[in-house]
Order: structure tokens, then C-alpha cells, then sequence
């Protein structure tokens, strides 16, 4: 049964589909993996916020009696796992349109928030608050995304890009006022500490850090989209083995951005600054390449606006 919950945790983590979505945004289809991106970055910054605000403990700082099989360092309100995969499956089914695909995501969506229960680091509580922010940010999305996208496509690429910036910018600037005032002069109870230590994780939450990371992937998604857009967007091949080789040569570009982190400090202006690059890469550069190489296409010029992508079943 632990073996399970784990492998069910793991399928609700995006260390499980955030590289499926790049497959996605890659090889199959660039426009509905974009939306996706989009609106699974925007949550991830607010679960962040979230998390501040409430600084809720996990079940397992303060219940000696729970063992837990997992170990977390940030605050458990709401759960990101039940958060995030009702966004990333309840995405999916809405894509494919079929009642056996919602069906199917809320399975999923249920067995990872019972395994975060199961694995002692979140409460009933925690996870019913992930599932309800999830469900509040999909519904949000699935209604107001043909009229944001339309107002999106009107706006030209430098006022986007400058959209983008204020966006990031100004979650980071929330997360210092939050821990700033918020959280100022609080320190985490030994109790706490100890619980998290014994369980084998760190008690060093790096807020500003994880801060960073959500609030450069939300800046860098969509101007980096909005930068490949301008370009003319692009197309998978309808050759499998392009579609293919197109995977190791986005990786390949991957690798030396991700090389810094080898000498750069762990400081949140470093995580920002190579996270932004990450974005930037995955959403445009890697796509740029696979044209350049004769790896994807273009969509045929003239039957979009200028700078719009073609939003077509088969792009």
C-alpha cells in the first residue's frame, strides 16, 4: 500500500508532468500545451503565496504519533500536489473532451490527495483546499481563456513582454512583503524542526528561493511563447522520427543553461535568473531550433493575424 500512495504522490508532483507537458509542447501540440503551461505556472505562484499566508503546519510537525513517509520543509496550505494535478489532468480532460477523461482525472486527482493524507504530510483539510484552489484556477481558466487570449493577441510583443516582467516581478515583490511582514522576526518551533530533521529533510524552507522559481517560470512562460508567436510559431513534423529527434536536441540545449547551477549560488536571484532562461528555452528557443533544423514548421503564412499562432487541431 505505501508502495502505491508514493507512486500515486509521484503522479500528482510536477516533477511527473511538467516534462510530459514540454513532450507536449514539443511534439504533439504547442498550442494546448502553452495554454497549459500558462495556467499551471499562474497556479504554482499562487499555492506559493498561499502557503505564506496561511504558514499552516504539516501533519506530522505537531502529531508525534504520525510516521511520516515523506518529508517537506514548506508549509502545508493548501496541498500543491491536490492542487496541481487538478489543474494538470482536469487541463488535459478539457482538451480531450470526453466525460471518460474527466472521469479518469478525477481518479487521479482523488488517489493523490489521499496519498498526501496517507504519507502524513498533509491534513484532510490541507488537500480539500488544494482540490478547491485547483478547481477555482481550471474553471477560471476553461472560462476566461478564449477572452484573455483574444486580449492577449491584440497586445504587441514589447507591451507583452513588459506584461511578463510586471507579472514575475511582482509576485517576487509579494513574496518579500509577505515574509517580510508577515513572517517577520517568526521562527519555526524546535518541535518543528525536529520533526522535519528526523524525517530526513531540511527545516530550511528557502521561501524567497521557491518564490523565485514559480515567480520566473510565470514571467518566462509567456514571454517566451508570446516571443515564438511573433516568430510565426511552429509545428511539430508530421514525421514520428523528426518528432523524435526533436527531444534530444531540446535537451541538449537544456543542459548548459542548467550547468550554471554549478557555479552560481544558491540565491533567489540566481534561481530566478537561470529559471527564467529555462522558460525562455522550452518555449522558444528549443521550438526556433527544431525550424532552424528542419525538425517542425511554420503554419502557413496569411492565415492568422500577424504574430498569432494557428489554432488548429492538428498545431
Amino acid at each position: 500500500m505505501t508502495g502505491f500512495m508514493q507512486a500515486a504522490s509521484f503522479v500528482g508532483s510536477a516533477g511527473f508532468y511538467l516534462p510530459l507537458l514540454v513532450l507536449a509542447f514539443w511534439c504533439l501540440n504547442p498550442v494546448a500545451a502553452g495554454r497549459a503551461a500558462v495556467v499551471l505556472a499562474a497556479g504554482a505562484m499562487v499555492n506559493v503565496l498561499l502557503k505564506l499566508i496561511f504558514a499552516d503546519p504539516r501533519p506530522y510537525w505537531t502529531d508525534p504519533a504520525i510516521n511520516p513517509l515523506s518529508s517537506e520543509s514548506s508549509f502545508g496550505m493548501p496541498s500543491g500536489h491536490a492542487q496541481g494535478s487538478t489543474l494538470a489532468y482536469g487541463l488535459l480532460a478539457y482538451h480531450l473532451g470526453r466525460r471518460r477523461a474527466w472521469a479518469a482525472a478525477g481518479v487521479v486527482v482523488v488517489l493523490v490527495g489521499v496519498s498526501r493524507v496517507h504519507l502524513g504530510v498533509h491534513s484532510i483539510g490541507q488537500v480539500a483546499a488544494g482540490w478547491a484552489v485547483g478547481a477555482v484556477i481550471l474553471v477560471a481558466a476553461i472560462r476566461l481563456g478564449p477572452t484573455a487570449t483574444r486580449w492577449w493577441g491584440d497586445r504587441g510583443l514589447p507591451v507583452r513582454l513588459w506584461i511578463c516582467a510586471a507579472l514575475a516581478l511582482g509576485a517576487l515583490g509579494a513574496t518579500v512583503v509577505i515574509v517580510e511582514l508577515g513572517l517577520d522576526g517568526w521562527q519555526m518551533p524546535p518541535a518543528w524542526r525536529s520533526a522535519i530533521i528526523a524525517a530526513g529533510g531540511s527545516a530550511d524552507p528557502r521561501w524567497l528561493e521557491r518564490a523565485a522559481a514559480s515567480a520566473a517560470v510565470l514571467g518566462g512562460v509567456p514571454a517566451g511563447l508570446s516571443w515564438l508567436a511573433h516568430r510565426g510559431w511552429f509545428v511539430p513534423s508530421g514525421d514520428p522520427w523528426r518528432r523524435v529527434l526533436a527531444v534530444p536536441v531540446g535537451v541538449a540545449g537544456l543542459l548548459p543553461i542548467l550547468s550554471l547551477w554549478l557555479v552560481l549560488p544558491r540565491h533567489a536571484a540566481a534561481v530566478f535568473a537561470v529559471l527564467v532562461l529555462v522558460a525562455l528555452w522550452l518555449t522558444a528557443g528549443a521550438p526556433e531550433t527544431f525550424v532552424r533544423l528542419g525538425l517542425a514548421g511554420r503554419p502557413t503564412p496569411g492565415l492568422t493575424r500577424p504574430g498569432e499562432p494557428a489554432l488548429t487541431e492538428d498545431s
